[in-house]
């Protein structure tokens, strides 16, 4: 059913949350409802759900008009149960299921709840490139982990993230602690809105096939870094990361497990 993160008490969250969620997000759970159903009743609890939902239900449909056929499917799939207590069940399974949405809309959790952040030491950060008086983008930027730690050195640090609530987590972040060398943007990873050749360094927390559109942006000699933070479960070396050129560096992380994470610098030609 779930990724199985355990990164949230789905209990503890209204399904009122889905209302705060970006257009990209509702788009690829209504793009991939047969693979949730492959993990178990996703369709079915969804339906129950937003029967149970009107202003969800309307939410989707009028955030993603292109896929209201799907949505009256998923609907249409389902009973509109009275019990409360059913209806609460399918909210907090489908909840669940997208637990790294979920809490993405309450992100002041994020760094007791997610093992990437609070198993973490920026010194891994540190170890991969000079960041003293660099610019740097933050691709994916999250609630801000690698950026915040990067501004400790660089010169200026971009951040691109494309979930509303974590901008304006980062913004209050950086007005509550006095930080004047982080900048705040809304971007994608395969469409950064940035010139070519801007930057000195590129992070992110994994390597994605926008490995090219990482590349335009950074500067001939600059990297690419790749800093995933620690995890719970041991990870294994990133094939698409290998393919694409990155040099692998391993840790034994902080939970125990082992940790790679991949840099790459970049050249030009003239």
């Amino acid at each position: 059913m779930s990724l199985n993160l355990n990164w949230i008490n789905p209990e503890g969250f209204s399904f009122n949350c889905f209302l705060l969620m970006e257009r990209f997000q509702i788009r690829q759970m209504l793009e991939s409802v047969s693979w949730y159903n492959e993990k178990g009743n996703w369709q079915y609890n969804m339906g129950v759900a937003l029967n149970a939902n009107p202003a969800v239900r309307w939410y989707f449909e009028h955030k993603c008009p292109e896929y209201t056929n799907v949505v009256n499917e998923i609907i249409s799939s389902a009973p509109a149960l009275t019990d409360s207590n059913e209806i609460r069940r399918a909210e907090i399974y489908i909840l669940a299921s997208v637990e790294d949405w979920v809490i993405y809309t309450r992100p002041e959790l994020m760094e007791t709840n997610c093992d990437f952040i609070r198993g973490w030491n920026k010194k891994r950060l540190f170890e991969m490139a000079n960041f003293s008086d660099k610019t740097v983008l933050d691709v994916g930027s999250g609630s801000g982990r690698l950026a915040f730690a990067a501004a400790e050195h660089a010169r200026e640090v971009y951040t691109s993230e494309p979930v509303d609530t974590l901008r304006e987590y980062i913004r209050n972040k950086i007005t509550q602690q006095g930080i004047e060398n982080i900048r705040v943007s809304d971007g994608m990873a395969n469409s950064l809105p940035y010139p070519n050749d801007t930057f000195d360094i590129v992070m992110c927390g994994h390597v994605e096939v926008e490995v090219l559109e990482y590349t335009r942006v950074c500067k001939s000699g600059g990297w690419l870094i790749d800093c995933p933070g620690d995890s719970l479960r041991d990870m294994k070396l990133d094939s698409d990361a290998i393919k694409y050129g990155f040099e692998p560096m391993y840790y034994k992380g902080s939970f125990g497990k082992d940790v790679y994470r991949y840099r790459k610098q970049v050249f030009k030609p003239n």
